[in-house]
């Protein structure tokens, strides 16, 4: 770059705005890790500092199901030195977040707690389909220029202390997503590997390590695999001791089944003190070393794969990255359909009416574009409204009588891929309320929502009630109409729509929360206007 360049560069960075410290903390099963990076207004990371300290967390839950105080004081005094670093560096976005150990773990809450009072520290605990989010993120951007997702069928795992998260995408579509109660920890916990000799603490571990991944087998279709990818530190190990670079940037690799076989072997044989001595690890890094290697191994074969694709990311990166694209602005290209792809999974599940549903979906999120100005609600809550829409109707597998009950429950008890815990809720409240009474104070569940929440659920569900009374009759015949708004009333003109009695009808019995929500009488027309065609006049357009 010639110094003219060089002189440009940094005034138009400066027109953006100057770079942004942010901090990412992450509370794992046995360590706790920090990274801290600068942001720079394209949007580019620089890393500045990455700690990591040991605290095991993750042998108390998964011994005896909740923290110690032990174990608690020494994470909230790690914390207090996380928090101290982060001001040195003046960090303005911070999310810390914890996983398996404490999300198990009965006195979480407590946990939480205390976390806010002594470190002044909002932690998230995140769910399973949060953690899988934050790694997909992290290894499609690592892969870039490497593989091309979009015509993969993938397998992307992930070995943590507590859990091994599991997400399947088709041709960079993701179509299934879980996590199994099988990590590097809580296996030694769970099995008391520890006091046993080397070879029968091996044997232990592969037996249940086989036992889960022949479940794995029965749930997602491994047998259609033809790209492993493997995230995570022993992974990494792996890759940086019998890999071969895969990308300039020293972050992907791969990795031949036969050489990862030998080296699982050698491994096994060693004692967790043998293999740091041998390799310069710390304990704790090797004492999870060979329960890894175990899982990853049985994954990998478990597929008709011969080689796998080590990324040098975790979830903290998908962290970073979330935490860049909310100071720069930008979206997750890949979220909104990894979200919607999952709802339709679950919709699946329970035979839903997939033709209703997506029309149904395409109206709502029409209607909430339209009445932006009145609703004022987020990109996100458009999403969640996607969501509630696409399976507000799941309740019939259970029964048609009160089903927008039963859609609730089974909305709230599913993992939404990309969806936080309490995001889940909202779309399932959404849905709940699609047809019969509104939200009411006897309603308990709908007031344990915050007021927020609550309010952002009046005004999208009054928008699907009325996106379903548009479609009453499932035939899909209303696919366009234009929005008139006379003093008090908003009015739907509707084309090439002879006869709108049936939906005038439903909205009669559907519209009052509109009414009471937007404050606006809600009249529905035909409108004698030619229709254009059907694929212009289809609301997902």
């Amino acid at each position: 770059m010639s110094a003219a360049e060089n002189a440009v560069r940094p005034a138009a960075e400066a027109e953006r705005g100057p770079a942004k410290v942010v901090g990412v903390i992450d509370i794992g099963a046995n360590a706790m890790r920090m990274v801290i990076a600068q942001v720079r207004p394209d949007g580019a990371i620089e890393e500045l500092e990455r700690t990591q300290r040991a605290v095991r967390l993750g042998h108390d839950t998964f011994t005896h199901g909740r923290l110690s105080q032990r174990a608690m004081n020494a994470a909230l005094g790690v914390l207090r030195d996380c928090k101290k670093l982060l001001a040195t560096y003046q960090a303005e976005g911070v999310r810390a977040v914890a996983t398996s150990a404490v999300r198990e773990a009965a006195n979480a809450d407590a946990f939480v707690d205390r976390v806010a009072m002594a470190a002044d520290l909002d932690l998230e605990v995140l769910d399973p389909a949060e953690e899988s989010r934050l790694t997909v993120s992290a290894v499609r951007q690592a892969v870039q220029g490497v593989l091309d997702l979009g015509q993969a069928h993938a397998l992307i795992a992930e070995v943590g202390g507590g859990s091994t998260l599991l997400t399947v995408l088709d041709r960079g579509a993701i179509t299934a997503s879980a996590s199994y109660a099988l990590g590097s920890i809580r296996l030694q916990e769970h099995l008391a590997t520890t006091q046993e000799p080397q070879a029968r603490a091996v044997a232990l571990l592969r037996q249940q390590v086989s036992n889960v991944v022949e479940a794995i087998k029965r749930a997602l279709p491994l047998g259609k695999v033809n790209t492993f990818v493997a995230a995570g530190e022993e992974a990494r190990f792996a890759a940086q001791h019998i890999g071969q670079a895969a990308a300039p940037t020293g972050r992907v690799w791969t990795v031949e089944a036969k050489p990862f076989d030998r080296l699982v072997a050698d491994c096994a044989r060693l004692s967790p003190e043998r293999l740091s001595k041998k390799h310069g690890l710390p304990l704790q890094s090797t004492e999870r070393l060979v329960p890894a290697f175990l899982i990853y191994h049985a994954l990998l074969h478990a597929t008709p794969v011969e080689r796998m694709l080590v990324c040098g990311v975790s979830m903290r990166d998908g962290l970073l990255l979330d935490l860049a694209r909310r100071v720069t602005g930008a979206d997750d290209p890949e979220l909104a359909e990894g979200v919607i792809q999952s709802a339709r999974t679950i919709g699946e599940k329970y035979r839903y009416d997939a033709p209703h549903a997506e029309h149904v979906a395409a109206l709502a999120v029409r209607l909430f574009d339209e009445l932006q100005g009145e609703h004022g609600l987020s990109p996100r809550h458009r999403l969640l409204l996607r969501v509630a829409a696409t399976l507000h109707e799941i309740g019939g597998f259970v029964s048609n009588r009160s089903h927008h009950k039963h859609s609730y429950y089974l909305i709230a008890n599913s993992e939404v891929f990309g969806l936080r815990r309490e995001e889940v809720l909202v779309a399932a409240h959404v849905a709940r309320y699609h047809r019969r009474a509104a939200p009411k104070p006897t309603h308990l569940e709908y007031l344990a929502l915050p007021r927020e929440d609550r309010i952002a659920v009046n005004k999208l569900a009054a928008l699907l009630r009325v996106a379903d009374a548009l479609d009453r009759g499932h035939a899909r015949q209303v696919r366009d109409f234009h929005i008139e708004r006379p003093p008090g009333e908003l009015v739907l003109y509707v084309r090439g729509v002879a006869d709108l009695t049936v939906e005038r009808r439903a909205l009669e019995e559907k519209g009052d929360l509109f009414e009471d929500t937007y404050g606006l009488r809600l009249r529905l027309e035909e409108d004698a206007a030619p229709a254009p065609d059907a694929r212009r006049a289809s609301p997902m357009e």
